[in-house]
């Protein structure tokens, strides 16, 4: 795990507790979009490190 990862887990929980707790505003929900988008991005990254089958990067 990485800080990104770290980071995006972080976010999520946030959301989660911010929209079950509170009255969940409107900016509270660019946590969940920022935290997904951290997730994926992350993900992406660190499967597409490899290299190619045609030796190319």
């Amino acid at each position: 795990m990485d800080l990104g990862l770290i980071a995006a887990i972080a976010m999520l929980v946030l959301w989660a507790a911010g929209t079950f707790l509170f009255d969940a505003p409107g900016a509270i929900h660019l946590l969940l979009t920022v935290g997904v988008f951290l997730i994926v991005q992350r993900t992406i990254t660190k499967s597409g490190t490899g290299k190619r089958v045609d030796g190319r990067r």
